[in-house]
């Protein structure tokens, strides 16, 4: 996370310490932590406040184990927004579960990831509390989660897929969506060729690097199974070929020539998207889109979904998926494995019943 910042302070024989990424930012945290101790919310202890029990713990289990910036934004947003109104003032000591389950439950209806977050927050810091023996039992381990909406990613129709290769052809972000559609990658891990990355010889394309998200820095995978080689497909492979730039260059760089953010592969994919809309028949006013053709949960990741499941349609095993697509758990893949296709029921019974290959309009996967 680059160099930080530490000053320290001793108040009535102890020391306190406060760090920052700049100088100013340490001695301000230092001077606010210095504050609290005069006011008595610094004692650790189980009389202390949970706001002053999350400013502790944060700083020391989670500022100083060098996770992103965009991480430590989620803690605080989650604490700051939906935790701290509810409890901030409160005793640590004077928390009881149903307090913790009374702040998830106001969350229900909201979208599971939003409510996980929450619940993780709460189950981290009080979990971390009973362990340091400041509270006597951890009112956040039995935490049930509300009803929430599940967000569910999903394969392209065929009529998407025609449309997508079609605008690809033209669209200057056309060679990023097919590498999305046909290697099944992550939009990080795009970011982060380069293409001195891709062995035309051997015909593939290692991935060992992702783009943080959140910012520009090439990073390695988050876990051993994001690192992987994917045979590049045949469709993918001459406009690759053709495509093909100095070594060390991004294959997909940002307009100044570096590795791409988030925001901007975004802007890419917004671009696309409208390109796609209007080829598939959207109405317009004025150069705006007033009806739109495309689906609104048509995302990137539906990509990476769609090359799962065109695994499973050619009939590649779920191990060999798995380490194509890059899961650190089988079970992530089988759940894709598992959706509901009717062209791949069809095909198991004709396996059992002796008719595959002989029935009339039977399906060719287009993997």
């Amino acid at each position: 996370m680059g160099s930080r910042f530490r000053k320290t302070a001793r108040y009535n024989g102890k020391q306190y310490e406060a760090y920052g990424k700049t100088e100013l930012e340490a001695m301000t945290r230092l001077a606010e932590k210095m504050a609290a101790v005069k006011r008595g919310e610094e004692v650790i202890g189980g009389s202390m406040s949970v706001n002053a029990w999350y400013a502790q713990w944060k700083t020391l289990y989670k500022d100083s184990k060098g996770m992103t910036e965009k991480s430590l934004k989620m803690y605080d947003e989650k604490y700051n927004g939906y935790i701290r109104p509810a409890i901030g003032t409160m005793k640590l000591k004077d928390v009881k579960d149903v307090h913790l389950q009374k702040i998830l439950n106001n969350q229900a209806g909201r979208s599971a990831s939003h409510v996980k977050k929450i619940r993780m927050v709460l189950r981290e810091m009080f979990k971390r509390a009973r362990q340091s023996h400041l509270i006597p039992y951890d009112p956040a381990e039995l935490l049930e989660l509300p009803t929430v909406t599940e967000g569910k990613r999903r394969s392209i129709t065929d009529d998407e897929r025609a449309a997508i290769l079609a605008v690809a052809e033209t669209h200057p972000a056309g060679l990023w969506v097919l590498t999305l559609l046909y290697t099944g990658m992550r939009p990080g891990e795009t970011a982060a060729l380069t293409w001195t990355d891709i062995d035309f010889k051997r015909n593939e394309i290692p991935v060992h690097t992702a783009v943080e998200s959140g910012s520009s820095r090439v990073k390695t995978p988050k876990t051993s199974a994001g690192v992987r080689d994917i045979p590049i497909h045949s469709a993918l492979l001459p406009r690759l070929q053709a495509a093909a730039g100095k070594p060390f260059e991004p294959v997909f760089p940002s307009p100044s020539g570096g590795f791409a953010t988030d925001n901007y592969l975004y802007q890419r994919w917004r671009s696309f998207l409208r390109a796609l809309d209007l080829y598939m028949g959207a109405e317009t006013y004025r150069n705006q889109i007033i009806t739109h053709a495309v689906a609104p949960d048509l995302t990137p990741y539906c990509l990476r979904h769609t090359f799962c499941t065109d695994l499973q349609r050619a009939g590649v095993p779920l191990n060999v998926a798995k380490e194509l697509m890059g899961h650190s758990d089988v079970s992530t893949t089988a759940n894709i494995y598992t959706h509901r296709d009717n062209d791949v029921l069809h095909a198991g019974i004709s396996l059992l019943d002796g008719t595959a290959g002989k029935t009339a309009g039977t399906r060719i996967s287009n993997f």
